[in-house]
């Protein structure tokens, strides 16, 4: 493990590998490298291109957690591992850590050379967004009286787990490891935003090379909003992975990041 510190002196743990070009890896809600294989086999298999920087996001693993929280200061975060990098880099980012990353690129003019997004999770759907709003303030008031195994029930019932089997998971020895990341779950919510609609006027300012992506086997909103925000970033393209889901494979994202940063 090494460690860089963010501007406002969180100190930020990673894992670093390979040769070659900067590549930064941004998770989505819950990941941190002891939790995330398939982030580690990523970064294993992209080591042989790329320098690959794996790191746990704020409030996660090993990585310090300033408060007051702000999506500026993890923006910060990247910017210091680019740094550490050379002063530029690559980014994929996953889920909500695909928002982060599309956040970064704005940010951080001149320091990401190109762009990678699997599923931002934006959904436009009046449902969705009366659903989102309503998580974000059980979501809050969970995390407020430290119900840390509530708040993380609340997001994995949001992402459609039933019941039953939220039930079943909560009594798992291995549950411990979600409630104890439970807080950055209002990280995560804010970088999404107060409706998660898609951000297209802030998409648009997108300037660097980008590849938007989704899964063929996700529900049909992540191809929507895929092929939107592409549509509206200036230098992007869009691919759907076949056969994917949400939980993308190392296997099958791997080839297509190292044909698209090494082109």
């Amino acid at each position: 493990m090494k460690t860089v510190t963010s501007k406002d002196g969180t100190t930020i743990a990673f894992d670093q590998s390979g040769t070659g070009p900067g590549l930064i890896l941004v998770h989505g809600a819950f990941m941190h490298r002891a939790i995330d294989p398939q982030a580690a086999q990523l970064a294993e298999l992209l080591s042989p291109h790329f320098t690959v920087f794996h790191y746990d996001r704020r409030g996660r693993g090993e990585s310090g957690d300033m408060q007051p929280y702000s999506v500026q200061r993890e923006v910060e975060d990247i910017e210091a591992l680019i740094d550490q990098a050379g002063g530029s880099a690559f980014v994929y980012g996953v889920s909500s850590g695909a928002a982060l990353a599309m956040e970064a690129a704005i940010k951080l003019p001149g320091k990401i050379k190109k762009l990678a997004l699997y599923e931002a999770p934006y959904w436009s759907d009046e449902s969705a967004i009366r659903a989102w709003k309503e998580y974000r303030q059980k979501l809050k008031e969970a995390l407020a009286e430290d119900r840390r195994g509530d708040a993380a029930g609340l997001f994995l019932s949001l992402v459609g787990m039933p019941s039953d089997q939220l039930e079943q998971m909560r009594r798992e020895p291995w549950f411990a490891a979600f409630e104890a990341v439970a807080p950055t779950l209002a990280y995560d919510a804010a970088v999404l935003g107060e409706d998660r609609v898609a951000p297209i006027g802030k998409a648009a300012e997108v300037s660097v090379p980008t590849l938007v992506m989704n899964g063929t086997a996700s529900e049909g909103f992540m191809y929507d909003t895929a092929t939107a925000l592409a549509n509206a970033m200036p230098n992007a393209q869009h691919r759907a992975l076949e056969g994917q889901t949400h939980a993308v494979t190392s296997e099958a994202i791997a080839p297509v990041l190292v044909e698209f940063f090494s082109s």
